[in-house]
């Protein structure tokens, strides 16, 4: 049986979750600017919880963003850390398919427009729809100014992610919304099983962020 890890730090969550002989542990904290602390001792508690050693993992799925810029780079440091070690592929996951899954998860909800707040008055917006378990993108993700978002199509929309503390705002209307959701690794790792199952699996080099904007650490122009 497939052996999956996951990992999340890309927003005030931390969390970690493992599928192993058919059975999922997760451990949960919102620990904003402690991610780099609490990070590999949550992923060494889960490990010996499931009575194996991280050398049993088939394949290491990450939030890959977008979200906090300092709290990608630490999930991905450590995902490039550990997957070097043990010589084993990547799974990126978008944080905001995470969001998505987890509102499906929670709720039960088939449409999802997920959003985290992306601060200078912009949110990380991506819209998803079910299909088969599996919350798939609808369009594109993109970072937008509230009042630029969209639905993709008509129906019943619910809104997940800190994007949506500016419901007022946003240019898109749902029937309700979760504005203090934050994605999970438990979804992330959902998100990772169809992709491992899909053979989407990529070597170590290849974990990168995506951050959406990109010009973020260039200064302005004065």
């Amino acid at each position: 049986m497939t052996t999956l890890l996951a990992l999340d730090t890309a927003t005030e969550a931390c969390s970690v979750a493992l599928l192993h002989g058919g059975r999922v542990l997760s451990h949960y904290e919102v620990a904003p600017r402690l991610h780099a602390q609490k990070l590999l001792p949550m992923i060494q508690r889960l490990v010996a919880e499931a009575g194996i050693g991280l050398s049993a993992v088939d394949a290491i799925a990450f939030g890959r963003g977008p979200g906090a810029f300092t709290g990608v780079r630490i999930a991905i440091g450590v995902v490039q850390g550990l997957a070097f070690g043990l010589d084993r592929p990547v799974l990126p996951t978008s944080n905001l398919a995470a969001l998505a899954q987890g509102a499906w998860r929670v709720h039960g909800v088939r449409q999802v427009a997920a959003a985290i707040d992306a601060r200078m008055d912009e949110v990380y917006w991506g819209c998803y729809a079910e299909q088969a378990g599996e919350m798939r993108l609808q369009g594109l993700e993109a970072v937008l100014p509230p009042g630029a978002v969209s639905l993709p199509a008509a129906g019943e929309w619910f809104g997940a992610g800190t994007g949506w503390g500016y419901a007022e705002r946003l240019a898109a209307r749902v029937q309700a919304c979760d504005a203090q959701a934050l994605p999970h690794a438990e979804d992330v790792l959902a998100l990772a099983g169809f992709a491992w199952a899909r053979g989407e699996a990529v070597v170590a080099d290849e974990a990168l962020p995506v951050y959406l904007r990109d010009n973020v650490a260039t200064p302005k122009a004065k």
